[in-house]
């Protein structure tokens, strides 16, 4: 599998969140994703913070904080890594 090219995020989008549990099945690919992705996610986009919250037993969600407060979420319960790659993609172009 080719390897995914790191999702540019656009001056508007203040922040990025993801919510994980560590040990539940529904959050693996995020786990996986995190592993794989977030350097070269973080090496695109130096001046974004992208934050990483872990709590036991929540459900795995992606927030894109935008302009003006504006919060845009999405689940990414069960999803595989490239499927959550996807997923930011749509998230940080919305506005």
């Amino acid at each position: 599998m080719a390897a995914l090219r790191a999702v540019k995020i656009l001056p508007h989008v203040k922040e990025i969140r993801i919510h994980l549990c560590q040990k539940s099945e529904a959050s693996k690919g995020v786990r996986d994703f995190i592993e794989k992705h977030y350097i070269d996610l973080k090496k695109t986009n130096p001046a974004t913070p992208i934050l990483i919250r872990e709590c036991s037993g929540v459900l795995p969600k992606v927030y894109a904080r935008h302009d003006k407060g504006v919060e845009v979420s999405a689940s990414i319960s069960n999803l595989p890594a490239e499927k959550i790659q996807t997923v930011l993609e749509g998230l940080v172009q919305k506005k």
